[in-house]
């Protein structure tokens, strides 16, 4: 038996033999064309085919993934228009009077290599991406089919790694599993295989070809897999794994109970997600509400500003299919990790650190009004909360409310209805936790971001894996904000909830009901066993909680 480890994506068991995905070998040969014309049509065709494929798998990972799992898709389709791109495919084949899948090679190559040598981590990732379109062209200029290489009996898949394309294109009746020698835990392909609940291992370094054909098992909660286990193992594990798949049916049986302690306390529950297209994953999972709307996904999902008509009809949706359940839409937060190029924004050495979210928003005042509109129009079909990100001084909250106030005039003077609504604000910087209760008396709620709370607490770059060692999510200097920022709201009126990843985090569930949140905005598919863990818990109970 061998012993294998790595990075696991998520808990969970996966037995089965190992299919090894091996991606095609295609020989591209340097050779000068006699038709350059005919060669450029060519190419055209395969992009064009390239850009319905990835508009499909869009459609595909929406369904398996959810909208913010799918946004890869979008930004790939938008790459395959890019000028850049274009015109140098183009002089390879017209000028150079190469074949169309050699300039596909240089030119898709070239542009891999500028992104990878950025030191901007986000944009070193985007080389990926330029790599997965570049087999996408070549698969239909070559016609591979890229779905035959599964195989057609249900397996562990092994690979080298998995572009976002070839994820989501597996059909998952039949994956039991993934490993990955490479990726790592930010990936497209572990956010892919987390969201669709497949179990995974990336950065296995000892995955080879030779496993083809093996009996695997994965095991997800202590970050290896095993080849050729033992009987008496796989007894063992098989034991875990059925455990794991009666406890997913009991939690079917919380949905429509109430988050409530033994002791009596009641919290909210609420689901986080990337647009319209998730609201049925709030319904099906039992949420009690959205905490986090993340309406830059209506910005990076178009080619050009959206319309306040057309980000109107998305709220609306959101916000009438929902009621009388709370909605809380967080304004634009375009920037860092989240660019998008219509907006022109000017590159930033450090863009964590830069021009992003509130600041785009109170820098164009009339791209924020729109937003603002829209959201106010929507507000007289639901229970709508708005929330303003990156918030760290009192003037930057006031000035968001004036502006609220200025649109909401222009509106009725229109005599456009607008109803009631809510505002808070995302707590994601230290400087937000130490005024907090200058932001409390200004607010309805606070809403804690832990994941940008952690990165600026602990000067950690969340995008960087490199610094995983190094990342303590549990940090109590973490923990301590929380509780400060929890106070605050209270001493205030105002609610206070958590919609980072750290409000999914069940080990932390009972610290968070101690210190008195009132909500926790999770992944939808958290929601039920979150319910669980909170219907345990008797706060009444002394405990040796260490002072935070």
């Amino acid at each position: 038996m061998q012993v294998a480890t790595g990075k696991s994506v998520m808990n969970g068991i996966a037995i089965g033999k190992i299919k090894v995905y091996r991606a095609p070998d295609l020989e591209i040969r340097n050779e000068l064309s006699e038709d350059p014309e005919g060669e450029l049509e060519k190419f055209e065709r395969a992009r064009e085919k390239a850009i319905e494929q990835q508009n499909l798998l869009y459609e595909k990972a929406v369904v398996d993934a959810g909208e913010d799992s799918a946004e890869v898709f979008s930004v790939h389709a938008m790459m395959l228009e890019d000028d850049d791109l274009l015109d140098a495919t183009k002089e390879i084949i017209l000028k150079q009077k190469h074949c169309a899948e050699y300039a596909v090679k240089v030119a898709f190559d070239n542009q891999a290599k500028v992104f990878s040598e950025m030191e901007d981590p986000y944009m070193k990732e985007r080389a990926a991406d330029i790599y997965d379109i570049e087999q996408a062209v070549l698969n239909i200029l070559f016609g591979v089919d890229p779905e035959s290489m599964q195989g057609k009996e249900p397996a562990i898949l092994a690979a080298r790694d998995l572009t976002p394309s070839e994820t989501v294109r597996l059909d998952k009746s039949l994956l039991l599993g993934i490993i990955t020698k490479q990726g790592s835990l930010n990936s497209h392909t572990a956010i892919l295989a987390r969201s669709m609940g497949i179990p995974a291992l990336v950065q296995c370094d000892a995955a080879s070809e030779d496993w083809d054909g093996k009996e695997a098992i994965i095991d997800g909660y202590n970050s290896c897999a095993y080849i050729e286990p033992t009987p008496d193992l796989r007894k063992t594990l098989k034991k875990k794994q059925d455990v794991d798949l009666k406890q997913r049916a009991l939690l079917q049986e919380l949905k429509g109970k109430e988050n409530t302690t033994i002791d009596g306390r009641t919290i909210q529950v609420y689901a986080n997600i990337g647009g319209p297209s998730d609201i049925g994953l709030v319904q099906q999972n039992d949420a009690g509400g959205v905490g986090l709307f993340r309406s830059e996904f209506v910005y990076l999902n178009s080619k050009d500003y959206p319309t306040e008509e057309e980000q109107f009809r998305a709220y609306r949706h959101a916000v009438e299919t929902l009621a009388p359940k709370r909605v809380i839409i967080r304004t634009c937060d375009i920037g860092a990790d989240k660019q998008v190029d219509y907006m022109n924004m000017p590159k930033e050495d450090n863009p964590a650190l830069g021009v992003r979210a509130i600041r785009i928003c109170l820098s164009r005042r009339e791209f924020f009004k729109t937003q603002l509109r829209a959201l106010l129009r929507a507000s007289a079909f639901g229970n709508l909360g708005i929330m303003f990100p990156m918030i760290i001084s009192r003037r930057e909250l006031r000035e968001c409310k004036e502006l609220l106030r200025e649109c909401t005039e222009e509106l009725l003077a229109k005599d456009i209805r607008v109803g009631s609504y809510e505002t808070g604000i995302m707590v994601e910087t230290p400087a937000a936790v130490m005024i907090a209760d200058e932001l409390a008396a200004e607010c309805d709620f606070l809403s804690i971001g832990t994941n940008d709370l952690t990165q600026y607490t602990l000067a950690i770059d969340r995008q960087n894996a490199g610094l995983d060692p190094f990342l303590d999510t549990h940090h109590p200097a973490i923990l301590r904000e929380i509780r400060m920022t929890i106070e605050a709201g209270h001493r205030h009126g105002a609610w206070v909830g958590i919609c980072g990843e750290l409000g999914a985090d069940l080990a932390l569930t009972e610290t968070f009901l101690r210190m008195g949140i009132d909500e926790l905005s999770v992944n939808p598919v958290s929601v039920l066993p979150l319910r669980k863990i909170i219907r345990g818990i008797d706060l009444s109970r002394e405990t040796a909680e260490a002072e935070l």
